[in-house]
Parts: structure tokens; sequence; C-alpha cells
């Protein structure tokens, strides 16, 4: 009986954390100053992005060069096509002197948090 007690405890920690990983994301409010930054690659870009999104590829060599164009002051929301490359984007703007920037994960979790349609070019 004790087996199957702590058979259940872990298969009910293993669904509680399974279904936390799926649940919606935090809503992100998206202002008319807002700015929507896309780290992917052009091409991934114009497969398909979020509605009024600029594109600056975190992995172009330019990156640092290009963001720093923009004022550090305003609002940001950045994404990718996993979270990863958003991540890493966020932590670079962030050490640049950004003061507000959010990491909005990946395309399709941005677009859930933002309310933002993905469009195509």
């Amino acid at each position: 009986m004790t087996r199957v007690r702590a058979l259940l405890a872990v298969l009910f920690l293993l669904s509680t954390v399974a279904l936390s990983a799926c649940s919606a994301p935090e809503p992100l409010a998206v202002g008319a100053d807002t700015v929507i930054v896309d780290v992917r690659t052009p091409d991934e870009f114009g497969s398909g992005h979020l509605e009024g999104a600029v594109n600056v590829d975190l992995n172009s060599g330019a990156f640092e060069q290009e963001i720093s164009t923009l004022d550090p002051a305003g609002d940001y929301v950045v994404y990718c096509r996993s979270g990863n490359r958003s991540s890493k984007a966020v932590g670079i703007m962030e050490d640049l002197g950004f003061e507000h920037v959010s990491d909005a994960g990946g395309l399709q979790a941005a677009s859930d948090a933002t309310g933002l349609d993905i469009v195509t070019a």
C-alpha cells in the first residue's frame, strides 16, 4: 500500500509540473509606443511574425549595434522561435541600459501574450 501511495504522489507531482508548463503565458501590455522586436533570422521573420514587429537578427553579428539605435527608455517586447534567442537578446538589451524589456518567448506565446496577430510578409 505504501508503494501505491508513493507512486500516486510521484504521478501527481509529474502531472502538476506538466500542466504548469502548458499554462497560458502572462498577458503583456502593448501600448502605442511599444516596440515589438523579432530576433529571428530574416527568413524566419518572412515566414510569419507579429503584426508591427521589427526584425533585428540576434545572430547577425550586428545585433548590439542595431539595437543600440533604439531608445533605451522605450518599451520593448522581444520574441523569437522558441524563447532561447529572445532570452539572450533581453539580457544584452538590459546590459546596454534598456529599462523596459519583456521576454515574450516564442512566436505563438508572444502572440498569445500580446494579443497581436501573426502575419506573413
